[in-house]
């Protein structure tokens, strides 16, 4: 060792020593017992290691025993989840008309929290990528915990860790479809249609049925969903290059086969570990060892989720793998259901809300968020689809955290659910939703529910490219890749599966998912192997003697030292197998004659990325929507005049929060109960206005108040100021601010002068008609008929005379 560190290493040793001192000495008796090692710092250092390092190894050992018979009772379990919350069956799919092992449960809330009456239902569906379910409401600070606390009934869709035989993933979206039905019937009075959360694999099955049955679902929020599956940035993203490192979906099918018709979903594990080498061989292991004191429960909990395995059909995956992971199919709306009906992401009506990472190497943003760049051009598509697009980016959280993390669940999902209904309401176009801390000098924080502030601020097309960065090569490797696994799959199937299929027993199958790697290193420690028994009452006498080693201690921080080192190499080799993988994969795909082989020209220049274009039915129904609109720019009374004023002050920049939604509910004072559904239509309508003919819409707005008395429009137009300034405005939407309060304000005092001038005839009328009969009495007391006439005449003509004013009022 070089001198200077073994200076360092012998100071760090004294003092440790010195801080210790006789205290040290009656807490550990083999010290006192041996009085010299005070004297060797050296000595007493490498001795308290050695005993912390024993006791660690011990304990370390004992919660590995735990971890492999927590695997064996897991598995054991009829239903096997990780769910944290009591639940109850609603809906088994094994009874549809279509069967698959998904069902429908019910979260029961807590006693002190009991769901609020007419509250929006959410549904949380669990993605079928290997694991069991449960991750959405794996602890108390979860999706399904954010749910329950705002007062929302919570549902949970989970599944078997068998598959029904024979079940494809159309049966899947329709089962969902069912059990949507399902919580809809049981909140017939709810605010809204069910809020569904749908995470990682779960997300594209999620909007997949909602393309199909758009009118079942409320907003969409999808946690780490992988949609366009080309997408990614260079150097990054290296699982995007495995299907075509391994010829495409063929090796798909022969694991298939092997398994007797059945995938194995350890095999989806084993891919998702071996993306970062230096957790799954090290870091995880080593973590737990350096703090088992503490760190043992939470890796229980964790490990009983990461080791549960389920199985998915040969027809599933292969579909999964085939039109998805390597065809990337669905952003192009090419998939087509055995019905007939085309899955066009742009036929969702609701909401979609994308909450990603930049930390997540699994579901990184471009792949995230390619589907926006995939199907519109520009921001004029969009809107005229109507949909609503939302999307929130984490800096560094990785992609179990996503929807595990309870600093997430705390914060995003929490903020998330606080704020559905202001989500629902969004009209038409592409948001980013930012959460930023509540603070004391902050307006209106009365109106902020909980410790966080939910913004909302308009983007484009072009802000969703700039994350996304397609790229036209790269498409074309993929595109290359799609069509040789087409040729690859098809020679397997007719050369070798029969094969394959005539070797494979349910026996050898069995042996196949036994001997797994995965399942071995759970399998191999448990109370099952006799070797392992005895760390259990080892453990328990370590832990009545336990002497934790100081954090001061040179041998300690030595072993952190190599740790580091360890996991820097492991890093480093990552690195260089990720950079080998790509520059293979471009090496190959990359070349002209491999691309000619796949059926691409490379001459004509043409995109290999399929738009998926707009049908003809679309075309009708936007001229539809824009004739019947035409009409109703001069439609709608206070409250629609009231929502397109403050539409058009904040036209230019689109930013509104949590706190402007709070407030906007004083638009909607004294007005009969409007429901969000209602709501959401008005806003959505006015936006259309005001995108279509902005100078027309603003002009009708007088007419639209003058129905309403001084005291409303008044009342309307400061809540419209209100909202206006909750947030911050700058000089052009300060001053459209100015117009419209000026216009709301004339239509006020003109409201009041003419009720006044339309008072004043009526009451002038009445006199000249008492005067009248009066003179026609005194004059011929006689002929009171004629009089009568007279009178009734009078009446009449100050009703004409007064009837333009008040159609002028009107």
């Amino acid at each position: 060792m070089p001198a200077k560190s073994s200076a360092a290493l012998e100071r760090r040793s004294s003092r440790a020593t010195a801080s210790t001192g006789a205290a040290k000495a009656a807490d550990t008796p083999w010290i006192a017992a041996n009085p010299w090692l005070a004297n060797l710092p050296w000595m007493a250092a490498a001795a308290e290691y050695a005993v912390d390092a024993w006791q660690r190894s011990v304990l370390y050992a004992d919660v590995m025993r735990q971890r492999g018979n927590q695997y064996q009772a897991h598995l054991a379990e009829s239903a096997p989840n990780v769910l944290d919350f009591p639940a109850e069956v609603v809906l088994d799919a094994h009874d549809l008309p279509r069967p698959c092992n998904y069902a429908l449960v019910r979260i029961l809330p807590p006693d002190d929290t009991p769901a609020r009456p007419n509250a929006r239902p959410f549904v949380v569906v669990d993605p079928r990528a290997g694991h069991g379910p449960g991750i959405g409401g794996f602890k108390p600070d979860s999706e399904i915990g954010a749910a329950l606390r705002a007062g929302h009934p919570c549902y949970f869709v989970g599944f078997l860790p068998d598959p029904v035989p024979g079940q494809t993933v159309e049966d899947v979206m329709h089962a969902e479809a069912a059990f949507l039905e399902k919580v809809i019937s049981l909140h017939p009075e709810s605010a809204g249609k069910p809020a569904v959360i749908g995470n990682c694999q779960a997300g594209w099955q999620v909007l997949m049925t909602a393309a199909m049955r758009p009118e079942l679902f409320g907003p969409i929020i999808v946690a780490g969903a992988p949609l366009s599956y080309w997408a990614g940035w260079r150097g990054r993203n290296p699982m995007r290059y495995s299907g075509g490192l391994l010829g495409g979906s063929w090796l798909t099918a022969l694991t298939s086969d092997l398994g007797d018709g059945r995938f194995d979903g350890a095999w989806l594990v084993q891919n998702f570990e071996n993306l970062d080498p230096a957790n799954t061989l090290w870091h995880k292991k080593y973590h737990l060892y350096a703090n088992v004191d503490t760190e043992a429960p939470r890796y229980l909990g964790f490990e009983k989720y990461w080791g549960g395995h389920v199985f998915l059909n040969a027809q599933e995956m292969q579909y999964i793998v085939d039109n998805l992971f390597v065809g990337n199919r669905l952003t192009s709306a090419e998939l087509i259901t055995s019905d007939g009906i085309r899955i066009d992401l742009r036929n969702i009506r609701s909401p979609i809300v994308v909450f990603c990472s930049y930390g997540d190497n699994i579901t990184p943003p471009p792949q995230a968020l390619g589907f926006v760049t995939d199907m519109y051009r520009d921001d004029s598509e969009v809107l005229s689809h109507d949909q609503t697009i939302v999307y929130a980016t984490h800096d560094s959280i990785g992609h179990l955290g996503i929807f595990v993390s309870g600093s997430t669940g705390r914060k995003e999902h929490r903020e998330f659910v606080n704020n559905i209904d202001l989500i629902d309401v969004l009209p038409a176009g592409i948001y980013q939703a930012q959460i930023a801390d509540k603070t004391e000098d902050m307006p209106h924080r009365e109106l902020i529910d909980g410790d966080y502030v939910m913004s909302i601020q308009q983007r484009s097309v072009e802000d969703v490219r700039a994350i996304v960065q397609p790229d036209a090569e790269s498409d074309r490797r993929f595109a290359a890749v799609a069509h040789l696994s087409d040729i690859n799959l098809g020679l397997y199937r007719s050369l070798v599966q029969p094969w394959v299929r005539a070797m494979v027993t349910p026996n050898s199958a069995y042996w196949m998912r036994v001997l797994h790697p995965l399942r071995v290193s759970y399998e191999l420690w448990s109370d099952r192997n006799p070797f392992a028994v005895p760390f259990a009452a080892k453990a328990e006498r370590v832990r009545e003697t336990r002497h934790p080693v100081p954090s001061d201690n040179p041998f300690l921080a030595l072993e952190s030292a190599v740790s580091s080192t360890i996991e820097q190499s492991l890093n480093f080799y990552r690195d260089t197998r990720d950079d080998g993988y790509e520059k293979a994969f471009e090496l190959i795909y990359g070349q002209p004659w491999v691309q000619a082989l796949a059926g691409l020209h490379g001459s004509d220049g043409a995109a290999v990325r399929v738009h998926p274009g707009t049908s003809p039915e679309h075309i009708a129904f936007v001229k539809d929507t824009l004739t019947h609109r035409r009409h109703e720019l001069r439609q709608g009374g206070l409250l629609e005049a009231g929502i397109r004023a403050l539409l058009w002050v904040h036209r230019l920049h689109g930013e509104a929060d949590e706190r402007q939604f709070n407030l906007a509910r004083s638009l909607v004072r004294g007005e009969s109960d409007i429901s969000i559904e209602r709501f959401r239509e008005m806003i959505r309508r006015q936006a259309g206005l005001l995108r279509m003919a902005p100078d027309a819409a603003m002009d009708a707005i007088p007419g639209m108040l003058a129905h309403s008395t001084p005291a409303n429009i008044r009342r309307v137009a400061k809540a419209v100021k209100d909202l206006s300034l909750a947030v911050p405005l700058d000089d052009s939407e300060q001053r459209d601010l100015r117009q419209v309060l000026a216009v709301f304000e004339n239509a006020a005092s003109q409201q009041m002068a003419n009720t006044e001038h339309a008072a004043a005839p009526k009451k002038s009328g009445s006199r000249t008609a008492r005067t009248a009969r009066a003179a026609n009495t005194s004059a011929t007391p006689r002929k009171r008929p004629p009089a009568a006439k007279t009178s009734t005449a009078a009446a009449k003509t100050v009703r004409t005379t007064s009837a333009p004013k008040t159609r002028k009022a009107r």
